[in-house]
């Protein structure tokens, strides 16, 4: 791990020492996610927390973006930890949270390779964060990390957009919204072969002055499987113990785009 700051205890954003990418991208995440209930997905976190007799305290949450998750479990009383190898998103993460009177510990670190100061009774992954990593070793390895920092019986709870979703509604196809402060383009490509989608994205956002400032990003995702999934769970020594459709605890059907997967530590 390379700490940008040398201890927790005086330091609650871990700053400038992620890489590149969403550089641009942190200025307009949140606009392009204002549809997500987080409150909802909130709620059915808890509402897991309660199907298997669990009540955390501290929550760790990888591949945390802007902090919007982090911020709502905050309000809900429990202690967090987020973590993101973006410190533009961390930064976002952080001026919320302060907007909020919140004291969240931001880490910046990469979820293949994250280290903690000790354990925690729950670790989430949400809004597809895990598809980003495009090989089943790097899956294994977050899988391992997260028992490794995981205290017994504790609950780890995760989504993955599907390989339906990614093959047939995200893939091969092209996505646009036009507004007066930003517009973006999506264009999207599937590889059925790798199981990629390749996303594509072109951004036009007015800036101060009037004009309009053109960004590009492109972003990948991977698309496992539930087999691959519950191989990585069982490879790093956690008990798979459901397998859902988006914020439910129904068997996901075959055309389900988001799908929730719960394990836990023996």
């Amino acid at each position: 791990m390379e700490d940008c700051f040398p201890g927790r205890e005086n330091q609650k954003l871990y700053k400038g020492c992620g890489n590149v990418m969403y550089t641009r991208f942190a200025d307009v995440y949140d606009r392009l996610t204002h549809d997500i209930p987080y409150t909802k997905w909130a709620d059915y976190l808890q509402s897991a927390f309660l199907k298997f007799n669990q009540n955390p305290n501290l929550i760790l949450e990888l591949g945390c973006g802007t902090g919007s998750m982090a911020i709502e479990l905050k309000k809900r009383g429990y202690d967090i930890i987020a973590l993101d190898k973006s410190s533009d998103m961390l930064a976002k993460a952080y001026e919320k949270s302060k907007e909020n009177n919140l004291d969240i510990l931001f880490i910046n670190q990469d979820m293949r390779n994250f280290e903690l100061y000790g354990t925690v009774d729950a670790v989430i992954c949400l809004l597809d964060s895990l598809n980003y990593l495009t090989s089943l070793t790097d899956l294994k390895k977050v899988f391992k990390l997260v028992n490794n920092y995981l205290n017994p019986s504790g609950l780890f709870i995760f989504d993955v957009n599907s390989p339906y979703k990614l093959s047939k509604v995200l893939g091969n196809n092209v996505f646009f919204e036009l507004d007066d402060d930003i517009s973006w383009i999506w264009n999207n490509t599937y590889n059925s072969k790798k199981r990629y989608a390749t996303f594509d994205l072109t951004f036009f956002v007015k800036n101060k002055d009037g004009l309009y400032e053109r960004f590009d990003e492109t972003h990948k995702e991977r698309a496992f499987t539930k087999s691959e999934i519950k191989k990585a769970i069982e490879y790093a020594g956690l008990e798979l113990v459901g397998c859902y459709g988006e914020l439910t605890f129904k068997a996901p059907s075959p055309k389900e785009e988001r799908i929730f997967y719960i394990a836990r530590k023996a």
